[in-house]
């Protein structure tokens, strides 16, 4: 026998083996159909028996295995079915002799046989035939089952007259001597009448009846035979059939211990009418059998069957059997098949070990020379059978060796469909899977160098398949999960076969759906570059929607109706799923940053990569990057624009690497740091572009709010000097601007600001609103710095070392003074000498101005958006004011402010203020101007503080009140400097100048004394004129402005002659009289209240006469300030009468 059995098991050796095969063409899916019906009769309930006959079928069968029936009856066909297709009664003469021809091949062993005719009708097919059955077609075969079961059963009485004839000892007959094909002509010419001889012949006979009697479903009488026969037998040392015995014996004891099978069936072998042996039944009651199947209550059973072998005396005869086989050389197909048989027992018995012992002799025992079909089949059967003990890498091992075999090279044609069928099957004996995601979690499983190279040959055999996907595949998941287990080289062959292949079939990640339905998922290259973090940006500052605040508060949740919930902040869900506190805009540009780093040793290219998103329709923007070899952390920047609103989450992201495209989710990396990923993308807002009239700043202004400056400029201008900043509002966005607000801070500086540093005017931008896209719109900005004018300490000291005495400058002269300039020597370098910087110091002012601006489906959901421009101003001192007094005026309601400008500019600068002339200044020089000014009444300011003020609110209220005097004059003096050679010119406020006792100066008294003669206010340098002889009324009137009330006052009036060299003649009763008395007396006057005294004069003689009025010493008098009591000079001409003097 040269082909063995692989599916051999020991339940085998009580069949009955039945050969189906077709004769002429018939189609092979009709044939399979048969056949399958036909053995599904594989068990049939003897009539008037308990006995059960099992049928084991074979579509083919090899006729030199027939040959050892004698051997192993269970071998010998003894059954023939035949299908043939004839339509037609001429073909039924040739037919029905291919039917005999066809038994003729078994025809020494066969007990019965059958014809199915399928298309046959009429004459023919009506005559009754016990061998034949004819049938109109393969669809109208309702019968077949019960033919089968006919002829089973023809089988039986067969084989029951057989068993009868060699079991009754008729010792006077000659018992023929049994033989294997082999054994034959080592048998001529021995003598048969020896009594070894018949021993021999006794003990083969005694096997084969108990070869019968195990078919026939006697299971009892059988183990009685075969020990009887390996006594017979091993007394004579036959040990080719002393082994067979001993395997009957085993088979016999197999099938009373495991009545489900060894052949890894599931379940008993049943009838076909569904009823079991009695013994069988027994045998296999509820609760019979243990774990491993064997019986539980063996004690019992074997009573009953005292010549069965125990579970471990099974094994020991099959060892023991296979030893005697292994002594024959032409036994090695037995032999194989027995170490099969014990093998599938072992695995029932969970004995891995003793099984694998087996399975390696299997391995080496020498068959003849097997065609490439048949090792292929030998160690598939093997690796099932490691498969079974659970000797799963073994397994992967032989499959693996049977793939190879598909595709040797001794073969015309190779298999190489089969051999990658194969190769996939020994894919989880190695650890390995087709899912890349059962190598990111935990450490890797298997030896990587072995499935390295098991995938190289999944490659090799898919391109000798034509199938370039598939070696796509399998070569992106050797370099996804295999990637550090490669070296250096072999990661370049690696990526340069992938590219080769991906040139003409790119890598995708649809799942390939193999012809088995084995589905190959796809394999994103989460390595190709590494990914460690993935951020979510905010958009610029200048981008970053602002919601406006309600009534409740930005930071007023709704959700919840607690304060604090413990829950929600120590929640422990996946960080990437959390939501971040900004927002993105529908329409803009959104950033999302990764950290990746190439861990190839070569530059690596990746295309086309971008974001994965869901739950907004989002626009990706993808990117072209090149990584150097081992980069390490490297950040990337992925961009797209979310095209509507609502929450937006991303997943992850798609590249292509080496013509393979990769969709990478970030719940497949673990090891990936996230900020969170969710985030919500608010309506469309209009987009402010700002440019100005300004050159740009070099220096960046850091507000302490943190907010982003988007653009800078800078200016230089002196001190008191305004300017016109022009910005172009340019809406460069998709949606309208409809708001705008506009706002300035004043950052950085600790110099004190007169009046207002920026103004505008919003109205005429505004009403070019709404701005549409693309439309520009002009605001302007007056630039006006004013700072303090004082001159500081350092300048003054500048000044006193170069000779030049400021404080000693005469105040009591109303004329200018004229300041040397500096000494030419002092200077040790010429160029320094010329600067007036030299004692000059450059101060810096910055501002912000802030846009905030709104529009669109943004606008209309409380959204807004800032814009900061930021300003940096140098300003460079013009004049200072190094001195100022006051000088009295000739009237009490005017003074003289005497201050001392000095030049610190380069340039020759002019000097003008209201009703004066101009003073010009050369830089450095300082000279004195007089301005004769109304005196000012402050009574509209704010109230000097009380005692019972606080004090830091009393200081406040102080300053104020000084800062709006001070304004006051300023506005009165209009003071302002010119630069001719610049054409530059600003303004020089006194504002901060201007102390204490300067101001009490320039204020009105609160007693305002109007003193009128003839009708005619005298003041200044009023002249009365007044004719002599004539009475001229004289009225003095007191206006009360203080807050109290004052008085009462008593004045006398004396008048008095000046004779312009210093001497005042009071002496004149003979040249004026009064007409009353010079004394009058006011009483007491209220707040905001008058009183009028009226009296006369009569002057004698012609001349110019003074009057000066003085208070009379008393407490009212001298409470008051001297301030208070200054009455006005009365100067009267007394000229001769025109007319007749009136009386």
């Amino acid at each position: 026998m040269s082909v063995p059995d692989y599916m051999q098991c020991a339940e085998d050796h009580q069949t009955l083996l039945v050969v189906v095969q077709p004769i002429g063409i018939v189609p092979e899916e009709s044939f399979f159909r048969i056949y399958k019906r036909i053995s599904a009769v594989s068990q049939v309930n003897v009539r008037d028996s308990q006995r059960v006959l099992y049928i084991r079928y074979r579509h083919h069968y090899p006729p030199e295995n027939n040959e050892w029936g004698d051997f192993q009856t269970h071998r010998k066909v003894v059954g023939l079915i035949t299908i043939t297709d004839c339509s037609s009664a001429k073909e039924w003469p040739q037919t029905f002799e291919k039917f005999h021809l066809h038994k003729e091949m078994y025809g020494s062993t066969l007990y019965d046989s059958r014809l199915f005719v399928f298309g046959l009708q009429g004459e023919i097919a009506e005559q009754p035939r016990t061998d034949v059955a004819f049938y109109p077609s393969y669809d109208e075969c309702e019968t077949v089952e019960k033919r089968i079961e006919d002829f089973i059963e023809s089988l039986f009485i067969v084989l029951e007259s057989k068993r009868l004839d060699r079991a009754t000892d008729k010792s006077g007959d000659k018992i023929p001597l049994l033989c294997v094909p082999f054994e034959k002509k080592d048998f001529v010419g021995l003598d048969t009448d020896s009594r070894h001889y018949k021993k021999r012949c006794q003990g083969r006979m005694r096997k084969h009846v108990g070869d019968l009697c195990l078919q026939a479903g006697m299971l009892q009488d059988s183990l009685v035979h075969y020990h009887m026969a390996v006594e017979l037998l091993r007394s004579v040392n036959d040990f080719l059939w002393l082994g067979a015995a001993l395997e009957g014996l085993c088979s016999a004891s197999v099938i009373y211990h495991y009545p489900g099978g060894t052949g890894g069936e599931v379940g008993p072998r049943r009838a076909q009418g569904g009823s079991l042996s009695a013994e069988a039944g027994n045998r296999h009651r509820p609760g019979a059998l243990t774990s491993n199947g064997i019986n539980a209550d063996t004690s019992a059973e074997i009573g009953r069957a005292k010549n069965c072998l125990s579970p471990e005396d099974i094994i020991d005869k099959y060892k023991e059997a296979i030893s005697y086989y292994g002594k024959y050389k032409n036994a090695g197909v037995i032999e194989l098949e027995a170490c099969v048989k014990a093998v599938r027992v072992l695995a029932i018995q969970k004995r891995s070990m003793e099984a694998s012992e087996f399975l390696q002799n299997a391995v080496y025992i020498n068959l003849r020379q097997l065609s490439e079909e048949e090792k292929i089949q030998r160690y598939s059967i093997l690796s099932e059978l490691y498969e079974r003990i659970g000797f799963r890498r073994k397994s992967a091992f032989f499959k693996r060796i049977a793939a190879m075999q598909c595709a040797a090279p001794s073969i015309a044609e190779p298999g190489w469909r089969a051999c990658y069928q194969l190769l996939l099957e020994t894919l989880p004996g190695y650890s390995l899977s087709l899912d890349p995601q059962d190598f990111t979690k935990g450490t890797h499983r298997g030896w990587a160098a072995v499935q390295m190279r098991l995938l190289h040959e999944l490659v090799y055999a898919s391109r000798r398949m034509g199938n370039p996907a598939l070696c796509v595949r399998h070569l992106s998941f050797l370099l996804q999960t295999m990637l550090d287990f490669l070296s250096d080289q072999e990661k370049k062959d690696v990526t340069q076969s992938l590219e080769s292949y991906t040139a003409k079939c790119p890598g995708t990640m649809e799942v390939i759906t193999l012809p088995d339905g084995l589905k190959l998922p796809p394999v994103p290259f989460t390595k190709l570059p590494i990914v460690r973090s993935v951020k979510l940006l905010n958009l610029p500052t200048s981008l970053r929607p602002h919601k406006m605040k309600s009534l409740l508060g930005q930071n007023v949740s709704t959700k919840s109706p607690f304060i604090y919930s413990p829950i929600i902040a120590h929640s422990r869900g996946e960080e990437r799923n959390k939501k971040i506190d900004f927002q993105w805009v529908q329409g803009d540009v959104c950033e999302v940053q990764l950290m990746v780093y190439n861990p190839m040793p070569f530059e690596l290219r990746v295309e086309n990569m971008g974001l994965l998103t869901a739950g907004v329709e989002f626009e990706s923007l993808p990117a072209a990057l090149s990584l150097p070899a081992e980069s390490g952390l490297y950040p990337v920047t992925l961009v797209g624009v979310p095209q509507t609103t609502g929450q937006i989450t991303v997943n992850g992201y798609h590249t292509s690497v080496f013509g393979v495209f990769s969709d990478c989710l970030l719940d497949n990396l673990p090891g990936v740091k996230s900020n969170g990923c969710t985030v919500e993308v608010i309506p469309a807002l209009p987009r402010l572009q700002i440019s100005t009239s300004l050159p740009r700043s070099a220096h960046t202004l850091q507000p302490s709010s943190g907010d982003e400056i988007s653009t800078n400029v800078s200016v230089q201008l002196y001190n008191g000097e305004t300017q016109q900043l022009i910005i172009k509002l340019e809406n460069i966005g998709t949606e309208p601007l409809e708001k705008l607000e506009v706002t300035a801070k004043t950052v950085n500086t600790k110099e004190k600001l007169y009046g207002d540093f920026l103004s505008w005017n919003l109205e005429d931008t505004l009403s070019q609103f709404p701005l549409k896209p693309g439309k520009i719109a002009t605001f302007t900005v007056n630039i006006k710095v004013k700072l303090d004018f004082s001159c500081q300490e350092n300048l003054l000291q500048d000044l006193s070392d170069d000779g030049i005495s400021v404080s000693g400058l005469p105040l009591s002269s109303p004329f200018r003074q004229v300041v040397k300039p500096r000494v030419e020597t002092k200077a040790l370098n010429p160029q320094e000498s010329s600067k007036a910087g030299d004692f000059s110091h450059v101060k810096t002012l910055e501002a912000i101005l802030n846009f905030k601006y709104s529009g669109g489906p943004g606008h209309v959901e409380g959204y807004y958006r800032n814009l900061s421009l930021g300003l940096h101003v140098e300003v460079e001192p013009s004049v200072f004011f190094t001195r100022v007094s006051t000088l009295p005026a000739t009237s009490t309601r005017q003074c003289h402010l005497l201050l001392d400008v000095f030049n610190a500019t380069e340039h020759e600068v002019t000097i003008s203020a209201r009703n004066n002339e101009d003073l010009i200044l050369h830089s450095g020089e300082c000279q004195r101007m007089a301005i004769q000014v109304d005196k000012f009444s402050f009574e509209s300011f704010p109230e000097s503080p009380t005692d019972g003020t606080p004090l830091a609110n009393a200081k406040q209220l102080e300053e104020e009140r000084q800062q709006a005097k001070g304004l006051e004059i300023n506005s009165k003096l209009d003071i302002c400097w010119k630069i001719p050679s610049l054409k530059r010119e600003g303004e020089a406020s006194v504002e901060g100048v201007l102390n204490q006792l300067v101001l009490e100066h320039l204020q009105l008294a609160p007693l305002q004394w109007d003193i009128l003669v003839d009708g005619q206010l005298c003041d200044c340098d009023v002249v009365v004129t007044c004719q002599v002889g004539d009475p001229v009324p004289l009225e003095v009137k007191l206006t009360n402005w203080s807050k109290h009330s004052v008085g009462p006052f008593a004045l006398t009036v004396m008048p008095y002659q000046d004779y312009q060299n210093g001497v005042h003649n009071y002496d004149l009763q003979d040249a004026i009289t009064f007409v009353g008395s010079n004394t009058f007396y006011i009483d007491s006057v209220k707040p905001t209240k008058d009183s009028v005294y009226f009296g006369a004069l009569l002057f004698l003689y012609t001349g110019d006469f003074y009057l000066n009025i003085k208070f009379h010493e008393d407490n009212c008098s001298r409470e008051l300030p001297l301030s208070w009591l200054c009455l006005p000079s009365v100067h009267v001409r007394a000229t001769e009468p025109v007319g007749p003097t009136k009386l």
